[in-house]
């Protein structure tokens, strides 16, 4: 089902003085940097210790590991740590960069437990327990990945009093079932992570991106696994998701992937008409449509990292995160048939599931694939079906126990509240993907849903790991 958002437009994250950063006594207070603690030693958090090193007002204090020291090599030298409690008492902010969920969800509340903030480059942490955590201390998804700068350019746009009504991720390239090999060549020449490369082509990061994005942004989603326009330009594709936007009743997160066209983000958004003739003059209307269309083409993840840190000890960070009552999560898909006793050793960026964006209330039983990190299977999953917790069995973890406590409160807030929300008689939109099953979404009695027709999975058409 399609979710109303929780209001039209949705107010979006605010700028929220946290007056207790820093504590009294520390660098930051006593004029000299202030200090940065990072979780991971990957690819951003290799790019971020560089900018650290560079930075006047920052500095890089603790890098915390799970490898063994002597491979944990960077440029971080010898501040790198196996110690949680030492990258604590080393640190002012703390930013998170693994990628893995539970092991994440660890560390972010022995932050909390210490009364530190966390910042994240982490969509997928956001995603599964975020707001869990968002509800025990303060969690800030960073400008510079995808969701955090959509954020920011939403924020943006309503500064200049126009009313966002998509949120849009522009894809370069999508292959839903890779093969290890291409992934492997990929992951060589592009510099990063088999399972990084691999999220990034079978769209699974894309999925859990824009599923931040509308719990963040109190957007809507169209449908299960979003709506993926392949068109020949990004324009082209915004209009058409813009139209989508007005059927649905209310404005949605999705992603183009257009022919022509940089990655990036984009808000396509309405205005008042006495803004008409300044806005095509400055060339951002969309024809003769009511919607203009705002851009990003770059996304600069770790480089961007400090300026979110920065804003943040100011105290006028934009606080962006999953939200406290998300209605959207990321379910594991089944690549291939899984049979009864084999083993998910992780479930993102692996070659036995991919990732589908859910409305939680539609599918409570699945199983985030965020969480799917040494799991074992109880029985077989068909190719194509969702993996469901009476599925598999799953180490007991933290991050679960927070995937609970998150599901009950989800599943509390649906229901005949959201759509007595809308004020309005429900009605189908039809389904539009040939040989799947029908998965009929609710929304408001707007105009004719005729411009979702046509909407499908993009072919590929080269690889791109953004």
């Amino acid at each position: 089902m399609t979710v109303p958002a929780q209001a039209w437009p949705p107010e979006g994250p605010t700028a929220v003085p946290f007056p207790s950063l820093p504590p009294a006594g520390t660098a930051a207070t006593a004029g000299a940097s202030a200090r940065v603690g990072i979780v991971g030693t990957g690819f951003i958090a290799r790019g971020l210790a560089h900018s650290l090193n560079r930075s006047q007002t920052l500095r890089l204090a603790s890098v915390l590991t799970r490898r063994p020291l002597e491979e944990a090599v960077g440029p971080w030298g010898s501040r790198v740590t196996r110690s949680v409690d030492q990258l604590i008492a080393r640190s002012d902010v703390i930013v998170i960069t693994t990628g893995d969920a539970v092991y994440g969800t660890e560390v972010a509340l022995r932050v909390f437990d210490a009364g530190l903030p966390v910042v994240t480059m982490d969509a997928e942490l956001q995603v599964t327990t975020g707001s869990f955590l968002a509800a025990r201390g303060l969690l800030v998804e960073a400008a510079g990945d995808q969701p955090g700068t959509l954020a920011q350019l939403a924020h943006d746009v309503r500064a200049m009093g126009l009313t966002p009504v998509v949120y849009g991720n522009v894809k370069g390239f999508l292959n839903h079932d890779p093969t290890p090999e291409e992934m492997a060549y990929w992951a060589k020449r592009q510099g990063i992570s088999l399972t990084q490369v691999t999220s990034f082509t079978d769209g699974t990061k894309l999925q859990i991106e824009q599923v931040l994005v509308a719990n963040g942004l109190g957007a809507a989603i169209a449908r299960r696994g979003l709506l993926g326009p392949r068109t020949e330009t990004l324009a082209e594709g915004a209009l058409r998701l813009a139209e989508a936007a007005a059927a649905v009743g209310a404005p949605l997160s999705d992603y183009v992937l257009p022919r022509h066209g940089s990655p990036g983000v984009f808000v396509v958004a309405t205005f008042d008409p006495e803004l008409g003739d300044s806005l095509r003059y400055y060339k951002v209307r969309l024809g003769d449509s009511p919607y203009v269309l705002l851009e990003r083409p770059f996304h600069l993840c770790d480089l961007e990292i400090p300026q979110t840190i920065n804003r943040l000890l100011r105290g006028d960070a934009l606080m962006f995160n999953n939200g406290q009552r998300p209605r959207f999560s990321v379910a594991a898909l089944a690549k291939r048939d899984l049979a009864a006793g084999e083993r998910i050793e992780r479930g993102i960026g692996g070659f036995q599931v991919r990732g589908e964006a859910v409305v939680i209330a539609d599918e409570p039983d699945h199983v985030p694939i965020g969480l799917l990190t040494g799991a074992r299977l109880e029985r077989p999953v068909a190719a194509g079906q969702i993996v469901r917790f009476g599925d598999v069995s799953l180490p007991d973890s933290l991050a679960l126990s927070a995937w609970r406590s998150t599901l009950a409160t989800a599943v509390a807030c649906a229901g005949a509240g959201d759509r007595a929300a809308s004020g309005q008689p429900e009605r189908p939109v039809p389904e539009d993907r040939p040989g799947r099953p029908d998965r009929r979404v609710r929304v408001a009695d707007r105009p004719s849903a005729a411009s979702l027709v046509g909407f499908g999975v993009p072919n590929h058409r080269g690889p791109h790991a953004g």
